[in-house]
C-alpha cells in the first residue's frame, strides 16, 4: 500500500486560500514600503542591543541582557551583520565595524570551533565583506580585490580549518582547535552538509588570493560524498570520515544534509561548472523518487528508499528557493505553499512538523527565528512576482514582533504552542532572517541589480567587473560577486605573458625572413580586458582524484541539535531518552 499523507481539513482550505493569493488583513497586499522600514527598525533594535549589552561575545543573550561565546569566540554576531549594515544602506557603520573587527579578533586562540559553522559564518562574512568594502566607501588597499584586511583574516581563518581535511577520504571532521590544529580522540563522524558545504567560500578564497589549496580540498569532499551515494542515488545524514561508511543512513533534504544540495547549485553557478550542475540533478531525480510526497519531502533509509521520518524540518523550507535557482518554479510554489500553511498554523515554523499529524514533535516545538523560509519567499518573489510570497513576510514580521521581541531584541521561541521564550539570539537572525525579509520587501537593492550598473576596476591582472549583479548568497545569506572570481587570476596574466612573447616571436621571425628591419610597434600588446562575463574557470575535475595526506590524530565531528526522533540509525528510528 502506498505511503499518502493526509492533510488537516483546516490546512488545506489555507492552502486553496494561498494558492489563489489571498489578500492581507485589510484586503490589500502588503505594503513594501512600510514593512521595509519595519524590518530596518527589527535590526536596529537587534543590533543595537548586541552592541551595547553582548559584544565582544559571539552572540545576545536577550532575556538577560547580556552575551556569551556560542561559535568560537569571534564577535560573531558582529562578522554576521556586517553586509546587512550595508544592504540596510548604513555605510558608516559598515566603515565602523571592518576597523572594530581588524582590531579585535583574533583566531590564535586555544578554542575547539566547527568547522562547518567557522566556514559559512566567519570566512563567509569576511569575503562578502571584503568584496563589499569599496561599494561601502572604505579606502581600499591597491590591488584588492585580491589584497586587503578582511581578505587576509578570511584567508587565516580558513588555514586554521585546512587541518580537518587530512583524512583518508579527504571528508572533514567536523570541528578543529583554532591554535593546535586538532584534539586527539575526537569522533570522526560527521554530517553530510559538514563535509559539503565548502566551496562557494573556498573557490572564492581560491581565486581571490591565488592559492588554490581551499578549491582542491572543497572539490575532494564533494567528489567523495558523490561517490559515496547508494545505488538508488541518495546520501544519508551521517558518515565516517576515516572509513567512508555510513553511520546514519537516514536521505532527505533537511538537517544534516541541507547545504551540501545547496552548494552543489550555488557552486556550479558561481563557477559555471557543468559537472556540479549534472550531480545536483542526479541527485534531484532521487529525491524526487524517493522522498517526495504530495509536494512534502519526509526521510527514507538510503538504501532501500523506504520512508523512515514522516516529518518536516523547518531547515527544509530552503528547498523551495533552491528549486527556483534551477527554474522548477512550479514545483517550488507548490511546496513552498506547504510550509507555508505549517507557518500560519503556529505564527512560525517548528523544527519537527509531524505530516500526517499536522502537529508539531515533542521537545522540537521551537522556533528560533530561522530564514529558511524567508529566504525561499525572497527567491521566488524574485522569479514570480507573486504577492502571496509577500504576505509571508508580512506573516513573519508581525509573528517576530509580537511572539519573539523584548527589551534587548529578539528572543528563540522556545515552543511555539504557548510562545515561551529562550535565552538566545543567534547570530544568523541579523545575517540571514532579517536580511532576507529586508531584500523582499526591497526590489530596488543593489542586491538585485541585473547587470544596468557596475564598477570597472583595475587590478595588478588587469581591468575586471564588479557590482553588476548574479550575487551569490552562501548558506549563511553572505553575498559573494561571482565577478570577482576572475579578477584576481595569475594564470591568465601568465597566458597573456606567454601570448605576448610569442607575438614577437612569430613578428621576429615573419620579418626577417622578408629581410626586413625589425620595427617597434606603437605600443605594447593589451590583453583583453575582464568584462565581469562569469566565463568557465580552469577545470578542476582532477581534483577529485587527490587525496590530502592522512593524519593520525583524529577529529571531531559535524555539530547536531538533539531532538526526540532522532535520524534513523541504519535505517532504524529510535527515541532520544534524555
Amino acid at each position: 500500500m502506498p505511503f499518502r499523507l493526509l492533510f488537516p481539513l483546516g490546512l488545506l482550505c489555507t492552502l486553496l486560500r494561498l494558492h489563489h493569493g489571498a489578500p492581507g488583513p485589510d484586503g490589500t497586499a502588503p505594503d513594501p514600503a512600510h514593512y521595509r522600514e519595519r524590518v530596518k527598525a527589527m535590526f536596529y533594535h537587534a543590533y543595537d542591543s548586541y552592541l551595547e549589552n553582548a559584544f565582544p561575545y559571539d552572540e545576545l543573550r536577550p532575556l538577560t541582557c547580556d552575551g556569551h561565546d556560542t561559535w568560537g569566540s569571534f564577535s560573531l554576531t558582529l562578522i554576521d551583520a556586517l553586509d546587512t549594515l550595508l544592504i540596510l544602506g548604513n555605510v558608516s557603520e559598515f566603515q565602523r565595524v571592518v576597523e572594530v573587527l581588524q582590531d579585535n579578533v583574533d583566531f590564535d586562540i586555544d578554542v575547539n570551533a566547527s568547522v562547518f559553522e567557522t566556514n559559512i559564518r566567519v570566512v563567509g562574512g569576511l569575503l562578502s565583506a571584503h568584496l563589499l568594502s569599496k561599494k561601502a566607501g572604505v579606502e581600499v588597499e591597491a590591488g584588492w580585490p585580491c589584497s586587503g584586511p578582511l581578505l587576509r583574516m578570511a584567508e587565516e581563518a580558513a588555514r586554521k580549518l585546512l587541518p580537518a581535511f587530512q583524512t583518508p577520504t579527504g571528508m572533514p571532521y567536523g570541528t578543529v582547535n583554532l591554535l593546535h590544529g586538532v584534539n586527539p580522540g575526537e569522533t570522526p563522524v560527521t554530517c553530510t552538509a559538514g563535509i559539503g558545504t565548502f566551496i562557494v567560500e573556498f573557490a572564492t578564497l581560491s581565486s581571490l588570493t591565488g592559492d588554490p589549496v581551499f578549491e582542491d580540498v572543497a572539490r575532494v569532499a564533494l567528489m567523495r560524498l558523490w561517490e559515496s551515494r547508494s545505488d538508488i542515488g541518495l546520501v544519508g545524514n551521517h558518515i565516517d570520515v576515516l572509513t567512508g561508511k555510513w553511520v546514519a543512513q537516514d536521505a532527505g533534504i533537511g538537517a544534516g544534509v541541507d547545504s551540501y544540495f545547496e552548494y552543489l547549485v550555488k557552486g556550479a553557478i558561481l563557477l559555471q561548472d557543468k559537472k556540479l550542475m549534472a550531480m545536483f540533478l542526479e541527485y534531484n531525480k532521487a529525491i524526487r523518487n524517493y522522498t517526495r510526497f504530495d509536494d512534502w519531502y519526509l526521510w527514507v533509509q538510503m538504501y532501500k528508499g523506504t520512508v523512515s521520518m514522516p516529518v518536516f524540518q523547518s531547515l527544509e523550507a530552503y528547498w523551495p528557493g533552491l528549486q527556483s535557482l534551477i527554474g522548477d518554479i512550479d514545483n517550488a510554489m507548490r511546496t513552498f505553499l506547504n510550509y507555508y500553511t505549517v507557518w500560519k498554523q503556529f505564527g512560525g515554523l517548528p523544527e519537527f512538523y509531524n505530516i500526517p499529524q499536522g502537529y508539531t514533535v515533542e521537545k522540537r516545538e521551537g522556533y528560533p527565528l530561522r530564514p529558511e523560509l524567508i529566504e525561499s519567499a525572497m527567491y521566488l518573489y524574485r522569479a514570480t512576482g507573486d504577492p502571496t510570497l509577500l504576505e509571508l513576510g508580512r506573516d513573519a514580521v508581525e509573528s517576530i514582533e509580537k511572539i519573539s521581541k523584548v527589551e534587548c531584541g529578539f528572543a528563540t521561541i522556545k515552543d511555539l504552542r504557548d510562545h515561551k521564550l529562550d535565552n538566545r539570539m543567534e547570530s544568523f537572525f541579523l545575517a540571514e532572517t532579517v536580511k532576507y525579509l529586508y531584500l523582499l520587501f526591497d526590489p530596488t537593492n543593489f542586491i538585485h541589480n541585473n547587470g544596468s550598473t557596475f564598477d570597472a576596476v583595475i587590478t595588478p591582472y588587469g581591468e575586471c567587473i564588479l557590482g553588476a549583479g548574479g550575487y551569490i548568497f552562501n548558506t549563511e545569506a553572505h553575498p559573494i560577486d561571482p565577478a570577482a572570481l576572475h579578477c584576481c587570476r595569475r594564470l591568465k596574466e601568465e597566458q597573456w605573458e606567454v601570448e605576448d612573447l610569442m607575438r614577437e616571436f612569430y613578428s621576429l621571425k615573419r620579418n626577417r625572413s622578408r629581410f626586413q628591419k625589425k620595427t617597434l610597434s606603437s605600443g605594447p600588446w593589451e590583453p583583453p580586458t575582464g568584462s565581469g562575463t562569469f566565463s568557465s574557470p580552469e577545470n578542476h575535475d582532477q581534483a577529485g582524484e587527490k587525496k590530502p595526506a592522512k593524519q593520525k590524530i583524529p577529529l571531531l565531528s559535524c555539530p547536531s541539535q538533539p531532538f526526540t526522533s532522532k535520524l534513523a540509525l541504519l535505517g532504524q528510528v529510535f527515541l532520544d531518552s534524555s
